[in-house]
C-alpha cells in the first residue's frame, strides 16, 4: 500500500542500501520497552549499511535478546502503529526490538542488495510472488515451524506465504484497491457510483467538467500499476493477468493492447501533471475536494484525511468491463514479515514472528492504523470503522485476489520495464503499438530463463 502507506515498488537494487540515522529511536525516543511506550514515531535520515551495522555492534555471539527489524513503514500512521506493537512485545517478552526504518520506495529499490549483505533479523515485505522470488534465490529462512502453531489464517493466505510447499512469510494485514472518493462530494453533486465501464467514463467526464477531475499520480512509479491491473483483470480475466505477470503471455497480444486502448478513454479526465505528483499529494487532492475520485489502495486516502473526516471516505469496486469476469477479482496486497537467511539472531527473529502471527498482535497494530484490515480471522473486528468493514466485505466476496503488478511479477521486470513503460503511456497515450512492442522485447529478454 502498496505499499506497497503502500503501496511500494519492490525491485532489485542498483546501489548500496541506506538506512535511517536514527536507527535506535522512534521519534527521537530510544526504541526500547521504556522509551517506545512513551513516544511512538520512527525516525528518518540515512547512513550507509556498513556504518549502521558497525553502530549496532551486532554479530555472532551478540545479545540474543536483541532483535533488529528492517522497516519500510516510513509513513507516519503505520510507523507509529508498528512502534506501539513492538513496544507491547518488548513489554511482554523482556526482549529488545530495534527498528531500522528506510523510506518506503528506497527500501524496495535496494531490497536485493540488502538481503545479500548484512540484513536485519526480520524485515517487512510482501506475500505472493515478491516473497517467492527471494525464496527461490535462497535468501529467506523458512517459517514452517511457526505455521504449525498459527491459528486464524485461511488456506488462501497460507498459499500466499508458501513457496514449493514451504512457508517463508508471516502475514500481518491487507488492504484492497478500489475507486475511492468523498461520500459528501458525491451527495452534494449528485454523482453515482459506477458499476460499469461506460458509466465510469461518463462519471469521469462529468467530474472533469465540474472542475473536480479524476485524481492521478505516478511520480513514485507504482500508483499507475493499480489501474493497469484492474483494466486487465476486468477485460481479460484473472487467469490471463496472472500469466501476463509471470511472463507467459506476450505484451503484443491484442488483449494487452485492448487494456491500453480502454485506459486511453480515461486519461483525458485525469488531473494534469501526474508524473510530478506523489500518492500523498493525490490523496490530499481528494481530501481537499480538488478531485473527485481515485483508483487507490485503502491506506492512500486514509492517511491523508484527518481522523474526524475519515468517515467521509467511501469507495466502489473497479467497474465491470466484460460480463464474463464481472467484478470478481480484487487487488488486495498482503503485507507482513520475513526472516533473511543471513539473520544474525534467527532464534530471536522467530520468537518475534511467532507473536506477530497472533490475532492479539494484529489488533494492537490496527488500533493505531485504521487504514488496513486484519488478515487473521480471529482478530477482533468489533472496533472496525464502516470503511474497514466494507473493505473486508469486498475481499471476502472476491472470486480471485491479486497482489498488485509490482508484487505479482519479477522485481527486475517491474522496476526496469513497467515503471518507465506506464509513465511513457501517461505522458503520450497515443502510441500503444510501439509501447507494447518495447515492453515485449524486454519481457522476452528478462524472462528468457523461464519461458520457452
Amino acid at each position: 500500500m502498496d505499499k506497497r502507506g503502500r503501496h511500494p515498488v519492490p525491485v532489485m537494487g542498483r546501489t548500496a542500501p541506506t538506512r535511517p540515522d536514527a536507527s535506535r529511536s522512534v521519534g527521537g525516543h530510544p526504541l526500547s520497552r521504556r522509551g517506545v511506550l512513551r513516544g511512538t514515531a520512527l525516525g528518518a535520515g540515512a547512513v550507509t549499511l556498513p556504518a549502521l551495522l558497525a553502530a549496532c555492534g551486532r554479530g555472532p555471539g551478540g545479545d540474543r535478546n536483541h532483535v533488529t527489524v528492517g522497516s519500510n513503514a516510513s509513513d507516519a500512521v503505520p510507523r507509529k502503529a508498528f512502534a506501539a506493537t513492538f513496544a507491547a512485545y518488548e513489554d511482554n517478552s523482556g526482549k529488545r526490538v530495534e527498528v531500522n526504518t528506510t523510506e518506503h520506495n528506497e527500501f524496495q529499490q535496494n531490497i536485493t542488495r540488502y538481503l545479500l549483505g548484512s540484513p536485519d533479523d526480520v524485515f517487512m515485505w510482501f506475500a505472493g510472488y515478491r516473497m517467492r522470488y527471494f525464496a527461490e534465490k535462497g535468501l529467506l529462512a523458512e517459517t514452517g515451524d511457526l505455521w504449525k502453531g498459527f491459528e486464524g489464517f485461511s488456506p488462501a493466505v497460507k498459499d500466499q506465504s508458501t513457496h514449493e510447499g514451504r512457508q517463508y512469510f508471516v502475514p500481518y494485514y491487507y488492504y484492497p484497491w478500489a475507486v475511492f472518493h468523498r461520500r459528501s462530494l458525491f451527495e452534494e453533486r449528485g454523482y453515482e457510483q459506477a458499476a460499469y465501464w461506460d458509466a465510469f467514463i461518463a462519471l469521469a467526464r462529468t467530474m472533469h467538467r465540474d472542475g473536480t477531475p479524476v485524481a492521478f499520480c505516478d511520480k513514485d512509479g507504482w500508483p499507475a500499476m493499480g489501474t493497469f491491473d484492474y483494466i486487465d483483470l476486468r477485460l481479460n480475466g484473472y487467469d490471463f493477468h496472472r500469466r501476463l505477470m509471470a511472463g507467459e503471455e506476450a505484451w503484443t497480444d491484442r488483449r494487452v493492447r485492448g487494456v491500453f486502448d480502454l485506459w486511453r478513454e480515461l486519461v483525458p479526465y485525469y488531473q494534469k501533471g501526474a508524473l510530478g505528483r506523489t500518492w500523498e499529494e493525490a490523496g490530499q487532492g481528494l481530501q481537499r475536494r480538488r478531485t473527485g475520485m481515485a483508483v487507490f489502495g485503502m491506506p492512500h486516502p486514509g492517511q491523508q484525511f484527518p481522523p474526524e473526516e475519515r468517515d467521509d471516505i467511501d469507495f466502489f469496486p473497479f467497474p465491470e468491463i466484460d460480463p464474463r469476469y464481472g467484478r470478481d477479482a480484487v487487488e488486495a496486497p498482503i503485507d507482513g514479515f520475513l526472516v533473511p537467511k543471513k539473520a544474525r539472531n534467527p532464534e530471536g527473529a522467530m520468537d518475534l514472528l511467532r507473536w506477530l502471527g497472533t490475532a492479539e498482535a494484529e489488533e494492537l497494530y490496527l488500533r493505531g492504523d485504521p487504514n488496513t484490515v486484519a488478515v487473521n480471522d480471529r482478530a477482533d473486528t468489533g472496533a472496525y470503522s464502516p470503511l474497514q468493514r466494507k473493505c473486508a466485505d469486498l475481499v471476502a466476496r472476491a472470486g480471485q485476489i491479486s497482489q498488485f503488478l509490482d508484487r505479482d511479477t519479477r522485481p527486475d521486470f517491474a522496476q526496469t520495464v513497467m515503471i518507465k513503460a506506464l509513465q511513457d503511456f501517461i505522458n503520450d497515450p497515443k502510441d500503444v503499438d510501439g509501447l507494447c512492442h518495447r515492453i515485449e522485447r524486454q519481457r522476452a529478454d528478462i524472462f528468457s530463463d523461464s519461458v520457452s
